[in-house]
């Protein structure tokens, strides 16, 4: 049986946590993978795990709220490892606060970076899909989409993320496109940890307690969220279009 073709995969927030299990999970599925973060510096140990595997990685640094830096990222990745064909908007920040303590950046900044950056990412890399008659857009939401306190933002920007995924997978649909998206429940990341430690607890307290919530009985890994993204970014996803994928370990409600 003759090997797919290689494709392109750019990977937003790439330098750690689950945009970083993503970019290794997709370069074992032998994508050549662009390894997008704010700072090209810290996407090498990303880029280091992928090659010291015989895969292909390139590092690229890009602010995704910025359209003439997304632009410029698109062009070079384009010329230096061929059309982006799969795109995974995974770059997310939070700056989690009660309603009535939550200013005007705090806002802003979340929805800019979840929701223009995966705009502005989305047209870049369409115009390479849509020539080629082929693309997998995957955009990470997060069961905050549902609503949580004291995130505000955060749950507005990624219940954002569900809608524009459905409006992409309605419109890109015809051209060999899909858009999914995935959304998180607990995750073991640098961005959970800052949440226990701006709640005063130590972070294995904060799993554990985390963990008795969830049905399995664990808190999920980078690597959970990794392999649902290579199930939406794959050759045989092509009639799966337009759909929210719960991670969280069990039913959310």
């Amino acid at each position: 049986m003759p090997k797919p073709e290689q494709r392109v995969a750019v990977v937003t927030g790439a330098a750690r946590g689950i945009g970083a299990a993503t970019a290794v999970r997709l370069a074992q599925e032998g994508r050549a993978v662009a390894v997008l973060d704010l700072d090209e510096a810290a996407c090498a140990g990303t880029v280091e795990q992928i090659t010291a595997a015989g895969g292909t990685a390139l590092a690229v640094g890009c602010d995704v709220t910025d359209a003439a830096q997304v632009d410029a990222a698109v062009t070079r990745i384009a010329a230096g490892l061929g059309a982006p064909l799969i795109l995974v908007n995974n770059a997310g920040v939070t700056r989690d606060n009660l309603l009535f303590k939550m200013d005007e950046s705090d806002w802003d900044t979340v929805m800019n970076v979840h929701l223009r950056g995966a705009f502005l990412m989305s047209r870049a890399c369409q115009k390479h899909m849509v020539d080629a008659g082929f693309g997998r857009i995957v955009n990470l939401s997060s069961s905050s989409a549902l609503g949580n306190r004291g995130q505000a933002n955060y749950a507005a920007a990624k219940a954002g993320v569900q809608g524009f995924t459905k409006s992409l997978a309605k419109e890109l649909g015809k051209f060999g496109i899909t858009a999914n998206s995935v959304a998180p429940g607990f995750i073991a990341t640098d961005m959970t940890a800052a949440t226990a430690e701006r709640l005063g607890m130590g972070f294995e307290d904060f799993k554990a307690a985390a963990a008795t919530q969830i049905p399995v009985q664990r808190v999920g890994e980078p690597e959970d969220i990794a392999n649902a993204v290579a199930f939406f970014t794959g050759e045989q996803a092509g009639f799966v279009s337009g759909q929210v994928l719960y991670v969280a370990g069990g039913p959310l409600n």
